[in-house]
């Protein structure tokens, strides 16, 4: 079996120790980043919705402000977004590379792009189920917790699924400016260095990740699916 596997791929298993180390960059930069984002976005989706004009906790103010900043990073190209947290990377985590200055630029790249998948999902809740709640004397917190996240965990699910899909590609892109990771490794050796059995092998255990991904949030969709 080894003999075979060093014939199709001889790079990769040339490379063994640098392509498992790559896997793991790439699972640790989407497990950190990726829990950060899902409780900061859960949270901005979750304020933006119950603060826009009509909601339960109507404020104009705090709305605008919340959805313009949303907007605002979501229009900036992550390659650029990169380059233009490197201060606050340095600042938070001590440095700009490798997987623990990644972590910084990958959060501010996922958690608006989450925000709006979480106020998409919580957009499809039935406002009569919210008015039911109001006339039972349920609190705003009661009703975010009770109606809102209670009746959206399907939707969220999805959302978090195409998000840690996004986040992922986010991942190989990082690679390219020192995170390290599979994009890394299939730029430095699939790319520059024209090792097509790195780029194969690279584009197949991530499409297994995604494949992945999409099995768990699926498996919680169908879950919760009334």
């Amino acid at each position: 079996m080894q003999e075979l596997l060093t014939k199709l791929f001889p790079n990769v298993m040339d490379k063994l120790p640098d392509f498992f180390e790559a896997i793991g960059d790439t699972l640790l930069m989407v497990i950190w980043s990726g829990s950060i984002s899902f409780v900061l976005g859960l949270t901005l989706g979750v304020l933006i919705t119950v603060t826009k004009p009509g909601a339960i906790l109507e404020n104009k103010v705090a709305y605008q402000i919340l959805d313009k900043l949303i907007s605002l990073f979501r229009s900036i190209p992550f390659i650029i977004l990169l380059t233009w947290v490197l201060p606050i990377s340095r600042a938070i985590m001590g440095t700009a590379i490798y997987v623990q200055g990644a972590i910084v630029p990958l959060v501010f790249g996922t958690v608006p792009f989450f925000s709006r998948q979480v106020e998409s999902a919580l957009a499809e809740i039935d406002h009569g189920l919210i008015e039911a709640a109001l006339s039972m004397g349920s609190s705003p917190v009661g009703i975010i917790f009770r109606v809102y996240l209670k009746e959206s965990i399907a939707s969220i699910a999805r959302g978090t699924t195409i998000t840690a899909i996004s986040l992922l590609n986010l991942t190989a892109m990082a690679g390219v400016v020192g995170a390290g990771g599979l994009g890394d490794f299939a730029i430095r050796y699939g790319h520059d260095r024209n090792m097509a059995d790195v780029t194969n092998v690279t584009v197949f255990v991530l499409v297994v990740i995604v494949c992945i991904f999409e099995f768990i949030g699926g498996s919680v969709v169908k879950k919760n699916t009334h």
